[in-house]
């Protein structure tokens, strides 16, 4: 194990955690203020990046790409709510889970029929190509790292936004008791659509910043979205706060288990055993940690109520 890989594992996984960040914080807003269970949230991931595609090839700019199709994600994210779930919050989360992995099946197939099944790319801007040294023997490319500062900047201005305006207050006092704000006047119809919107608009921005480095493809973002909800989970439901930390723990724990669990396991197994066992217990380690923070916090480890 040395000390270079160990480095770029844990970058790696930092970007992970950031993907999952941005993807749960819209999640965790949508179910904490609107009690509504999204199944399809991680479509709103995979159609980011296919709208940043096809935005691209009109525009010819990644910039360009980047605000139409976030543009994009928004309009689709308020058309989605306006026709499927607002007349969804009043029903049971059954039948919300039911509804939404409808919607799963609708979009998978929608992106099918206009952009192919075949996967597609994103190229990366020509300001964020190559890579610079992080330390000897190490090459780290500069898209990564912007990656990552872009999900740090995104959620030091949700945690402003959340935390230090009206609006934010609105939402949290929504999450705590929406029929109370609605009988002070607050329109809780609009405050639901705007969050919905603004959640679906992030995990569109995920993909988004996924697009250059991963295949865009349809279902691209299933496995994602369960990793977002372990995240609030563990995170605590309806926690910016707890999103964020959650997603960078399950990001690390995740990459680096993948990375290193077959190494570990050559210490007390045999070379032909530790290859069997390491993955094995790599791809179950998040779930783990999940099951672990739910026996002594039930609420996650960053609860909402003390965010």
């Amino acid at each position: 194990m040395s000390a270079t890989l160990l480095a770029v594992q844990t970058l790696n996984g930092l970007q992970l955690g950031i993907l999952l960040f941005l993807i749960a914080a819209g999640l965790t807003l949508v179910f904490g203020v609107m009690d509504c269970i999204n199944l399809a949230h991680g479509v709103q991931y995979m159609l980011g990046a296919y709208l940043a595609v096809a935005a691209y090839a009109l525009t010819g700019s990644f910039w360009g790409a980047l605000v139409l199709a976030l543009i994009g994600a928004l309009g689709l994210g308020l058309l989605l709510e306006l026709l499927v779930f607002r007349h969804l919050y009043d029903r049971d989360h059954l039948d919300q889970v039911l509804a939404t992995f409808g919607v799963i099946m609708f979009l998978n197939e929608g992106v099918k029929v206009v952009w192919g099944a075949a996967p597609l790319s994103l190229p990366m801007p020509d300001l964020l190509s190559g890579s610079i040294v992080l330390m000897d023997g190490l090459l780290y490319p500069v898209y990564r790292i912007a990656l990552i500062g872009a999900g740090l900047g995104v959620a030091l201005l949700l945690y402003v936004l959340v935390s230090r305006t009206r609006a934010g207050m609105l939402v949290r006092a929504g999450a705590t008791n929406p029929a109370m704000v609605g009988a002070l006047g607050v329109n809780i119809r609009r405050l639901f659509m705007l969050v919905f919107g603004f959640g679906t608009m992030l995990a569109g921005f995920a993909g988004i910043l996924a697009a250059p480095i991963l295949v865009v493809e349809p279902g691209m973002g299933d496995n994602l979205l369960i990793l977002a909800f372990v995240v609030i989970v563990i995170g605590g439901i309806g926690s910016i706060r707890g999103a964020f930390l959650a997603a960078l723990i399950v990001g690390l724990v995740d990459t680096l288990g993948r990375g290193f669990a077959t190494d570990i396991a050559k210490m007390v197994l045999s070379p032909s055993a530790a290859n069997d066992v390491g993955p094995a217990i790599a791809s179950m380690l998040i779930y783990v940690l999940m099951a672990g923070v739910l026996f002594f916090r039930p609420t996650g480890l960053f609860p909402a109520r003390s965010g």
